[in-house]
C-alpha cells in the first residue's frame, strides 16, 4: 500500500501515486507527522487533521492505520478519537494483523475494550484476537468477546502454533 492512502477509497487512476517516493517532501512529512501522532497518541493534533480532512483509515508503508498505530500504543482516547471520526477497526496490516489482536498482546485492557465496542471483529486476522487471548490465558478478554474456553477446542499442538505465530508476528 501507498504512503498516504485511505484503506476505504483507494482508487486506481493514473494520478494515484505508485509509490511514496512519488510523493512530495511535503506530503511525506505530513505522513509522519500524523503517523507520530497516532503513535504518540497526540489526540488533539489528529483530531484537528481529521476534522480538516484527513482520511481515518490512512495508512503507512506497511498497511498499518492510525488506529493500529495508536492501539499498538496503549492510547484509548486517541483509539476513540479514530474509531468516532470512521476509522475501520478491521482493517488488517500488511502482516495480517488487526488493531485489537494487537491490544490483546500488549495487555492494552481499555483500548481492547474500546476497539470491542467499536466494532472490532475478534475473530479477523493471524494470529486473531481470541488466539491471542488464549495464547496469553486473557479470560477477562474471552469472556469480553463472548468465548468460553470450552467453546475453543484448541488442543496442546493448535496452541504450540499460536505461540510460535505470535512470537514471529510480534518481535
Amino acid at each position: 500500500m501507498n504512503l498516504l492512502t485511505d484503506t476505504a477509497t483507494q482508487s486506481n487512476s493514473s494520478t494515484s501515486p505508485s509509490k511514496p517516493s512519488s510523493l512530495p517532501p511535503e506530503a511525506l512529512d505530513l505522513a509522519a507527522k500524523l503517523f507520530n501522532a497516532a503513535r504518540t497518541g497526540s489526540t488533539p493534533l489528529l483530531s484537528q487533521y481529521l476534522t480538516a480532512g484527513i482520511p481515518p483509515n490512512l495508512t503507512n508503508h506497511a498497511g498499518d492505520t492510525l488506529l493500529m498505530l495508536a492501539a499498538y500504543h496503549g492510547h484509548v482516547d486517541t483509539v476513540y478519537l479514530l474509531l468516532q471520526k470512521g476509522a475501520d477497526p478491521n482493517v488488517l496490516n500488511d502482516r495480517g494483523q488487526s488493531p485489537i489482536a494487537g491490544a490483546v498482546f500488549k495487555g492494552y485492557d481499555e483500548v481492547v475494550g474500546r476497539l470491542w465496542k467499536g466494532g472490532a471483529d475478534v475473530w479477523r486476522g493471524q494470529p486473531n484476537a481470541v488466539e491471542a487471548a488464549v495464547m496469553f490465558k486473557k479470560e477477562e478478554y474471552l469472556r469480553l468477546f463472548g468465548i468460553r474456553e470450552e467453546d475453543l477446542g484448541k488442543g496442546e499442538q493448535q496452541v504450540g502454533f499460536i505461540v510460535n505465530t505470535l512470537v514471529l508476528y510480534y518481535t
